[in-house]
């Protein structure tokens, strides 16, 4: 069901051979968006237990709902590899997981204007209905540790950055919407209403200050998988992944200094073939019963506000609007990444290759 990780370099090289040759003798994709038959959309998320749940709570009623319309799954997404397809001529992806501001600064050219009428913007947190992406959730990124490695628990995340009190392998997601930046900005002192506009520079200088003993995992799969397998003793890991460490019953546990709140979004890829299709579903999934299913299978933030989760007993303990977080939150600023979301991806991967 699910690809597997490239570098955005090598996947977007790939993407254009690769489209080229199925330009030339593609298999059957399903009918044209628009005419009533059969039509198969191409699903890209970020795979594993976080697509799991999106398919379960998403596609399978709707395709229910309407038995014409299946779906084919893929991973990862990846806005290099959408460019390599919208510049090939050759668009295989019809739905997406993306970061709101990547849409937002790339809506018309590598993303879709999106036509949702049944959305009404106040029914949904704000910012979630955007011109090219429709929210799915808020995503909390959380810090959690080993509670075998640290009985006595780390406390700030000014910790998190201090191997001489607490020794050992650190995790953190490169992808920008789950608070690579905002952590060490935070950690150095920066308060969470004075984080934007980011200063990049100084939170690559903090994050050198620890480089040698931090993974920087290419996406959430990837770091669930190596907290899982203890191969990190603290991670900055998002609610919807820190839910299956906790129902795995790893001994894990939360520190509520200050999260990193994000909305998750998709989009539809510039030039899909099922764009008709596609904007319904989206429609469909942000729906109230959807969105209370998604939030309760990754203990995740509805962005319907009609959404009514019954969390289980480990959801709470993620519950980033709930009792449980004493800390505070910082909602990322999607104006200001839609911005400046390209030049600060190039600044990080530059920086990460370095």
């Amino acid at each position: 069901m699910v690809s597997r990780s490239r570098t955005a370099l090598a996947g977007a090289t790939f993407a254009v051979a690769t489209l080229l040759l199925a330009s030339c003798g593609s298999a059957d994709d399903g009918s044209a968006s628009g005419t009533g038959g059969p039509e198969k959309l191409t699903f890209v998320s970020y795979g594993g237990s976080g697509q799991d749940a999106q398919i379960k709570a998403f596609q399978e009623p709707y395709t229910a709902a309407h038995p014409n319309i299946t779906f084919a799954n893929s991973s990862p997404a990846d806005v290099a590899q959408v460019k390599a397809q919208v510049q090939a001529g050759v668009v295989q992806w019809d739905v997406m997981s993306v970061a709101p501001a990547a849409a937002k600064q790339n809506c018309g050219t590598l993303f879709e204007k999106l036509s949702v009428p049944k959305l009404d913007p106040k029914d949904f947190t704000p910012q979630a209905i955007g011109e090219c992406y429709v929210g799915n959730w808020s995503n909390a990124t959380i810090f959690g540790y080993n509670a075998a490695k640290y009985p006595e628990g780390p406390k700030t995340l000014k910790d998190f950055f201090d191997t001489g009190k607490f020794p050992g392998k650190r995790g953190v997601i490169t992808n920008l919407q789950n608070g690579i930046l905002e952590f060490p900005l935070l950690a150095d002192g920066v308060a969470p209403d004075k984080i934007y506009p980011l200063d990049v520079d100084r939170a690559l200088r903090k994050w050198d200050t620890i480089r040698k003993d931090t993974l920087f995992a290419a996406n959430v799969g990837a770091l669930q998988q190596a907290a899982s397998a203890d191969q990190v003793d603290m991670f900055l890991l998002p609610d919807s992944r820190m839910i299956s460490l906790l129902n795995d019953k790893k001994n894990v546990k939360m520190v509520w200094d200050t999260t990193v709140v994000t909305l998750n979004a998709l989009a539809v890829p510039l030039g899909s073939k099922h764009k008709a299709a596609a904007e319904d579903f989206l429609q469909s999934l942000v729906q109230p019963e959807p969105a209370a299913k998604i939030a309760e299978a990754l203990a995740v933030v509805p962005i319907n506000l009609n959404a009514k989760p019954n969390l289980s007993e480990n959801g709470k303990l993620l519950e980033v609007n709930g009792p449980v977080n004493t800390g505070k939150s910082v909602i990322q600023d999607i104006d200001w990444y839609s911005q400046n979301f390209d030049a600060v991806t190039t600044k990080l991967g530059n920086w990460l290759v370095g």
